[in-house]
């Protein structure tokens, strides 16, 4: 069997049924399935890539996400990951925003952003810009609100013990990069640099800026170091500017993501949290650390 469909839900709103897996190991011919998580992930080898028509079909509807994998190579030794709306929950330069009354006006930036409508860089200056004179006790108080999505640490935390090099990239800010590569666990972090003049923010950004194409990049340079394929790396993110390392990792997942970002991806999570990444990897509940 060279492929496998992993089948994941969010275990706090629902559950994971014999029935459902039955269904879809028949939709792709598929032999018993290796249960990951009793009621939440269960993998089905397959002959064939799965149809995901004929998946869709047998899951009707349900809040079930089904993450196709080859079956050599399943477990990954690089994790290069986004921030904003997927390590953290929320998009920190929006959050920002709000201390200004701005944040429906540059969420709304961000969106058009994200699902690539409009040039990421140009959009970062223009909401940065928007911030000009905001004091930095500002930083504080979003920070103090930033929550980590369940299962970054877990994901995080697995992925590590198993030898896996972690890396954070956003084109978020380093004030808050830093701070959730620490909590997160994350081995290294690379961001954009908010500029202040000490007292408030001066509504610029250094220069030059991550974009995706820094971010395949980075994809890249870290695969090369830890002398990996490409194939043997995940990538997860949830804007336009991560579809190009999305594309290119080994298994590159679409977290939540926008709606161009979620059609163009291999695959997708849209129902589960970050605990899926390592039942996409084979990685069983009793081997996740902080795992129940």
């Amino acid at each position: 069997m060279s492929h496998i469909l992993t089948l994941v839900v969010d275990r706090a709103s629902t559950t994971l049924t014999p029935a459902i897996i039955a269904r879809v190991r028949d939709a792709i011919q598929g032999r018993e399935p290796e249960l990951l998580s009793p009621g939440e992930a269960a993998a089905i080898f397959s002959p064939a890539p799965p149809d995901p028509l004929a998946v869709a079909a047998a899951l009707g509807g349900a809040p079930v996400d089904a993450i196709p994998t080859r079956a050599r190579g399943r477990r990954k030794g690089l994790l290069v990951a986004d921030m904003d709306s997927t390590i953290v929950t929320t998009e920190t330069l929006d959050e920002l925003a709000a201390c200004v009354g701005l944040k429906q006006h540059i969420a709304a930036i961000t969106r058009r952003a994200m699902n690539g409508e409009l040039d990421f860089a140009a959009a970062l200056r223009e909401r940065v810009g928007m911030l000009k004179g905001l004091p930095l006790a500002a930083l504080e108080s979003t920070w103090a609100a930033t929550v980590l999505t369940p299962g970054a640490r877990e994901l995080v935390a697995t992925m590590r013990a198993h030898n896996a090099t972690t890396a954070l990239v956003s084109g978020g800010f380093s004030c808050f990069t830093s701070r959730v590569a620490e909590a997160a666990g994350f081995q290294l972090q690379q961001s954009n640099v908010l500029l202040d003049d000490g007292q408030a923010l001066t509504g610029e950004v250094g220069e030059p800026i991550l974009d995706k194409d820094a971010k395949l990049a980075t994809l890249r340079e870290l695969a090369a170091l830890r002398g990996l394929k490409l194939a043997a790396t995940l990538a997860v993110g949830d804007g336009a500017n991560d579809l190009p390392m999305l594309l290119e990792a080994g298994l590159g997942v679409a977290f939540h993501a926008r709606p161009m970002v979620a059609a163009a991806a291999r695959a997708r999570v849209d129902h589960a949290n970050l605990r899926a990444l390592l039942f996409a990897q084979g990685y069983r509940a009793d081997e996740i650390l902080g795992g129940a």
